[in-house]
Order: C-alpha cells, then structure tokens, then sequence
C-alpha cells in the first residue's frame, strides 16, 4: 500500500577527520541524520575515526555507507584520477571491507556503497569507471545499494550489474538545467543560506523538483537527500532541514536495510 506521506533519507558525508584533524561535527550530525556516508580511509578518514564513527552510528540507529572514493588524501579525493578499472574495483573493494569490519564490531553492517567527490562526479557521465564501481560493490556484496545521483545515468549500470540503486539529491548544492551538479568553483554552486537550503528541500521531497542556477525548474524525485558535513554550519543546517521536513509531514527513514543499522 502507498504510503500517503514521502519517505526520504537524509543521508551525511562524515567520518572525514585524519589523525590528529578533526572535520566537522561527526556526533552531533549522528543524532540528526538517518544514514552516515562513514569515509573509508582513501580520500579521508583512519582506522581510528572509522571504528568511533560506526559505532556512534549504530548507537543511534543510522545506517551505515561506505563512502568510497579514490586514493587521493592529499586532494581530499576531489582530484580526477585516470585509474585502471580493475585497480578500481581492487580499490573500492579494499574500502567498503574496511569499514565493514569496524560495522560489523559495532553490531552493525555496511549497507550501501557511495561514491565520494571526483569519483561520484565521474561515474555519472564515464561508463568505464561506472561499471567499475558497480562490479565492485557486486563482488563484495550484491546485496548493498549504490546510491548516486538523481538521474544520473551512472546509476544504470548499477542496475545492468543486478545493483539496487538509490537516487539523492543535495540539499546545499547548485545544478545546472541538465539535472547534474554545478561545478564547485562556480558562485552560487555551494549554497549557504539556511532558509534557500530548507526551501529546497521541502521542494524535492514534496514537489520533486528544484530550481537550477540558471533559474529553471528541474524535475527530481530523490529517495535520499544529502547535507555535507565540512560546510560552515553543517549542524545547523541538518537540524533545519530535518525539523521542517517533519513538520510538512515527510517521514524520515533510512534506504538501507534493517541490518545496517542497530540502536542499542
């Protein structure tokens, strides 16, 4: 039976500290969001900061992603990267393992695969390294989720790998007419004002559409939304946006299944 009311996800990119760096405000955002995008090491992230950033997940009944993306700690993994795909596949499969290890010692599990910063923007438009990403969450398991972007034509090949996929749109993040993210060095890509943020929001998940930089209206139906967690304000923002989603009567619960989260 339908549900009369959206469901919808909100998902966080976290765990991204680095030894003795910290980046963001990972515990406050775990009381917030219903899925963490934990990063596996390669872009950001240690053994250290994975283990606390799954079991805080699973303490507070979150779902746990790998947030995979290329071997580029330096660039923050938002440098493009001419990779081989089997190399790839070795890699993304070296990430999610990893941090499926510490999920799995918190009592919980990985329950779905995203792909982080130049990574997630390539595998929307290069086939290649988007049949990579799919093969690889596929041997590790086929039965977690790939969730990528709204419309991208990425997320096919995840599906041609037999891959249930997810669609997000971003809350703080310009698009163009096209439906795909707006370049990060362009003004106005990154948004920051808290009311704008909510209001798309509120418009994804009630209309299913959002207003491009250029000022159309582009049509979007998103499972998940995402709030970054190194903007300025990032709590703030995932508090906003998570209280007035509620108050317009959307649901919030996790894409994944029940078995990547545990509330203790």
């Amino acid at each position: 039976m339908k549900h009369p009311h959206p469901v919808i996800d909100l998902n966080c990119d976290l765990g991204e500290g680095y030894g003795r760096w910290t980046l963001g405000d990972d515990d406050a955002l775990l009381s917030v969001v219903t899925s963490a995008n934990i990063a596996c090491g390669f872009h950001a992230g240690d053994p250290n900061t994975m283990r606390r950033s799954c079991w805080t997940a699973a303490e507070n009944g979150v779902a746990i992603g790998a947030h995979v993306g290329y071997r580029d700690l330096v660039g923050f993994g938002r440098r493009q990267l001419v990779i081989d795909p089997e190399d790839l596949i070795n890699d993304v499969v070296y990430q999610i393992a990893a941090l499926d290890g510490f999920a799995r010692l918190a009592g919980s599990r990985v329950g779905y695969v995203k792909p982080h910063g130049a990574l997630y923007n390539t595998v929307v438009a290069d086939p290649v390294q988007a049949t990579a990403l799919a093969e690889a969450v596929h041997r590790y398991d086929p039965g977690l989720v790939l969730l990528g972007l709204a419309g991208s034509p990425g997320l096919s090949r995840a599906r041609a790998r037999g891959l249930e996929s997810v669609e997000e749109a971003f809350a703080d993040r310009a698009y163009d007419r096209e439906g795909r993210l707006a370049p990060r060095g362009l003004p106005g890509a990154v948004i920051h004002d808290v009311d704008v943020i909510v209001q798309r929001c509120l418009s994804l998940a009630l209309r299913g559409e959002v207003t491009a930089i250029d000022g159309s209206v582009v049509p979007l139906r998103p499972r998940s939304l995402c709030v970054h967690g190194d903007t300025p304000g990032a709590v703030a923002i995932a508090r906003a946006v998570r209280a007035s989603l509620l108050d317009a009567g959307v649901l919030l619960a996790p894409f994944a299944p029940e078995e990547a989260r545990c509330a203790f």
